[in-house]
């Protein structure tokens, strides 16, 4: 229930849906508005009727893909009509987006009439560089992919056969090669003639097995030749000779399995009777046909896979089709062919045996994450697999002839594609896997806000940290009930009665008895204000860090944690940062939050402390010490501290990318830097900025949120003996979630050290 509400929510708040077109010319002028519109869009107009190849150049088009679905088979849903399907297309174009950065336009069909769909997508040609077909019924969907690709002259693909055909064929490769099988010998079994089980069954055969060692199977059993029950001519060209009747009788000697049909399909009698080193790729969803524990039970020398990604070897579409278009329409293709499909499959499975990065390990604690049986497929979010599968794509483009703008540059391409992939969604997928890898105990103080509930749902079911909550059990039960938020897996501690309160008292006045506290004030102060009850958890080792602030102010929240916890001893006081989070890069701000004015010294410190945490963030920090001076142009004392400041830091930290004093400009503008700063250790690549007081800071980066569009991530605390951070008043649930992954990833850094 409360996932059915988040999710309408989610789709629901706000603006409406999940995408929206933006703007990426300036339209602030009247000049720029002639240029944008009348008289200047004649220009590329008439460009475009001398070239229509020059559309490429002049409009979105080489960037645009449309998602066309008429609703026929809806996910798991069914015909639920084209309307109904609508969040479905509009979230494939939000995947397209966030994967690589190709935009779409969904285009949902009210028809059910396959020649007039067919009609339809053509006379759309003109606007798009691909067609991606989705969620259309079979066997329509194989008769309308055939003829659009007959008579366009863009790339067209139905993601539901190849999709999921190009990631499990990677991983049969992979798993034929641990084995020692030749793919040219082995049997293979199809179980499900949908659009994945045909296209799966075609691939195979492609890839080289021997098409009379296929043997496709459906709701009625084997199709052979002869059968005329349930028979259309897609699955009338797999058609095997074969006496085979049953999945049970097909099944008996395979080397592999394949099945996109549904739950239980394949039994553990059925197993046993596979070959040795049987190869099962059980992919219906939610449910497998077979789970992994299932088939180890039955046989040790399996190597499965499914969908889920709660087992090893998921197959998820997301590895596929957007880096497939990417490396498509950056060639300008004319389709999508076999050697394009190829090219994708060997780029996946050799992805698969490349050492794995360490943000990927950490995403995945407790798994042996190296080439092997339970690793033959890259994990879905591994940022590598756009970098890897659209350049192959685009090679086989133009190896194969159908690349109309081919890639000079192959290398030049690869570092296009990463700058492409945004430096922001890294930083904030590294973060959350690295939550992930260790998760640890947060305590909330304001265990009763809706916020907090909320958000210690996610966190539970994401695996990102186990919630504590602080408040009355019966008022967060009661607000649970009414948001509809399952409590499994989140602690309910009630300060006013827990039996850790007396300890608690105890420790705080043994830590403030001789700052005025006496015992009856601990006491008084522990019921009074939760954030006390949290510092001490921490404190005492019951949590491994805090996060509060959602309804309290600033100077309220971090007062009990440095009267409680406090500063590390080598330190003059605790430093404030922000991550601030732009589309295309991550920067780092401090001390927006807590130093008033510091001296060179603290600046030294803040800048020393900044460089470390972004260091944990997998970032090379490069720090601009600001102010309004550049290199000694200015003899004011605000300029002459931060140079003092930049010295110091340099002889603290000397292999640190850092200069100053320096103004905000200079440290983002390499031309300039190198016209007039040639000497300068930063070269207008800054993304750790060190401003001279806090109110200058704290403007800065209140702007950046508000008017630059900058998602604020902070504070996040530096320099206390606990790991400890603040929420913002007004704080939403994805800014919570994102905190508290930041506290995780702190408190896993505090139990290394």
């Amino acid at each position: 229930m409360s996932m059915r509400q988040d999710a309408l929510d989610y789709h629901s708040t706000g603006r409406k849906g999940k995408i929206e077109v933006i703007t990426t010319k300036p339209c602030a002028t009247s000049r720029d508005l002639s240029l944008a519109y009348s008289p200047g869009v004649a220009e590329p107009c008439l460009e475009i009727e001398k070239n229509p190849a020059d559309a490429y150049k002049y409009t979105a088009k080489g960037n645009l893909v449309a998602v066309v679905s008429n609703g026929t088979a809806v996910l798991g849903l069914g015909d639920i009509g084209a309307l109904a399907g609508k969040p479905v297309m509009e979230g494939k174009g939000v995947l397209f987006k966030s994967f690589a950065d190709v935009d779409v336009f969904d285009i949902e069909l009210n028809t059910k009439d396959s020649d007039e769909i067919i009609r339809t997508v053509k006379l759309l040609e003109p606007t798009f560089g691909g067609i991606n077909l989705e969620d259309i019924k079979g066997p329509e969907c194989f008769y309308i992919e055939e003829k659009l690709k007959e008579i366009m002259d863009i790339p067209v693909f139905h993601d539901d056969q190849h999709g999921t055909a190009i990631i499990s064929a990677a991983g049969m490769i992979n798993a034929l090669e641990i084995v020692g099988k030749d793919v040219h010998n082995v049997k293979m079994v199809v179980n499900g003639a949908g659009a994945a089980g045909i296209a799966c069954a075609n691939l195979a055969v492609t890839m080289g097995i021997d098409k009379n060692n296929v043997i496709l199977c459906d709701t009625k059993g084997v199709i052979y030749k002869g059968r005329t029950e349930g028979m259309n001519e897609y699955k009338e060209r797999l058609a095997a000779d074969t006496e085979a009747r049953t999945l049970a009788d097909a099944i008996v000697g395979a080397d592999i399995f394949f099945g996109v049909s549904a739950k239980g399909a394949l039994t553990a009698e059925m197993l046993k009777t596979m070959a040795k080193d049987p190869i099962v790729f059980a992919m219906a969803n939610p449910d497998p046909e077979i789970t992994p524990p299932e088939a180890w039970a039955v046989r040790d020398d399996v190597i499965i896979g499914t969908g889920r990604s709660d087992y090893v070897n998921q197959v998820n579409n997301v590895l596929c089709f957007p880096f497939l278009f990417r490396g498509a329409l950056d060639v300008h293709a004319s389709a999508i062919n076999d050697e394009m499909k190829l090219a994708a499959v060997k780029a996946l499975a050799d992805l698969a045996k490349e050492d794995v990065p360490d943000s990927v390990r950490r995403a995945y604690a407790g798994e042996d994450i190296q080439f092997g049986r339970n690793y033959i497929i890259p994990k879905p979010f591994d940022p590598r697999v756009l970098l890897h599968v659209a350049p192959a794509v685009a090679q086989a483009a133009m190896d194969s002839g159908v690349a109309r703008r081919p890639i000079k540059d192959m290398q030049k391409y690869r570092e296009s594609l990463e700058a492409m992939q945004g430096r922001s969604k890294e930083v904030m997928r590294t973060l959350i896997n690295k939550a992930k890898a260790a998760p640890k105990r947060i305590v909330f103080p304001e265990g009763e806000e809706d916020k907090i509930l909320r958000a210690a749902q996610i966190l539970v079911s994401e695996n990102i940290a186990t919630p504590i909550l602080l408040g009355n059990p019966d008022n967060i039960a009661a607000k649970a009930t009414t948001l509809h938020i399952d409590l499994h897996g989140i602690t309910i501690i009630d300060p006013a009665t827990s039996e850790m309160r007396d300890d608690y008292v105890g420790k705080m006045f043994e830590l403030r008895q001789r700052k005025g506290v006496t015992h009856n004030g601990a006491l008084s102060q522990l019921k009074g204000n939760y954030n006390y009850f949290g510092a001490l958890m921490v404190q005492q080792g019951d949590a491994d860090t805090m996060l509060s602030g959602i309804n309290h102010h600033y100077p309220e929240t971090i007062r009990p944690s440095l009267e409680i916890i406090g500063k590390q001893n080598n330190l003059s006081k605790v430093h404030g940062m922000y991550m601030m989070v732009f589309k295309k890069q991550v920067v780092f701000i401090a001390d927006a939050t807590v130093a008033i004015d510091p001296t060179p010294e603290e600046l030294a410190e803040t800048a020393i402390l900044v460089a470390e945490k972004v260091r944990q963030f997998d970032i090379v920090p490069k720090v601009a010490m600001l102010s309004f001076s550049n290199f000694g142009s200015s003899t004011e004392p605000q300029a002459l501290k931060v140079k003092k400041a930049t010295a110091l830091v340099k002889q603290l930290d000397p292999d640190l990318i850092v200069d100053g004093e320096v103004q905000a400009n200079v440290a983002l503008d390499p031309e300039l830097t190198e016209k007039q700063y040639p000497f300068s250790m930063l070269k207008g690549d800054a993304n750790v900025f060190i401003f001279p007081d806090l109110q200058s800071g704290n403007i800065s980066y209140k702007l950046l949120n508000k008017l630059g569009g900058a998602e604020a991530i902070g504070p996040i605390l530096m320099g206390m003996k606990k790991p400890v951070h603040v929420l913002q008043r007004g704080d939403d649930v994805a800014d919570i979630v994102n905190m508290a992954a930041v506290a995780v990833v702190d408190a896993q850094e505090a139990e290394h050290n």
